[in-house]
């Protein structure tokens, strides 16, 4: 992907503290508009996110922590399990609250300390949600939400191709 393909954006978010924060994103130029709408929606529903800010190289190739709660889009890398690009990758995808909102293949949860989040019938805040606040938000803009898939299932996950 070339990088004048990508725009840097700054955007108001509710913290889980229910204050106003202000977070950081890179997405593919042709989503950028889309995006914003989509996080005003979720700022005015109220919908707490927890952090937003673009990972660093270095930090994306440190063994994961568990936890990991950060809330963003462009990320260089393949899908996982496959060899092909991911949607991240091209800037048209994003990852919502990935603690509150783990991927799921079989045993394997990630984060790795996430697994009270698979019962989705516990609802808590930040939590994506068939008929919420977050997969309304993003299919108002036409992305798909990962929530919905067969398997693996990836609940942090909303895309503008379903993948």
């Amino acid at each position: 992907m070339n990088p004048s393909q990508l725009r840097y954006l700054t955007m108001s978010f509710r913290g889980f503290d229910a204050r106003a924060h202000t977070g950081e994103m890179l997405v593919n130029a042709d989503v950028a508009q889309a995006v914003v709408g989509v996080f005003k929606r979720l700022f005015a529903a109220g919908f707490p996110i927890e952090e937003m800010q673009i990972t660093p190289q270095a930090e994306l190739n440190l063994p994961p922590t568990g936890d990991g709660n950060n809330t963003e889009a462009f990320v260089c890398r393949q899908t996982r399990g496959q060899t092909h690009w991911s949607a991240h990758a091209y800037g048209l995808a994003i990852d919502l609250n990935p603690f509150n909102n783990p991927y799921v293949k079989g045993d394997l949860v990630v984060p790795e300390l996430a697994s009270s989040y698979l019962n989705r019938d516990w609802v808590r805040s930040g939590m994506a949600l068939d008929g919420g606040p977050a997969v309304t938000a993003f299919e108002s803009v036409g992305w798909k939400w990962g929530g919905r898939w067969a398997g693996p299932v990836d609940f942090m996950h909303f895309s503008t191709n379903g993948q």
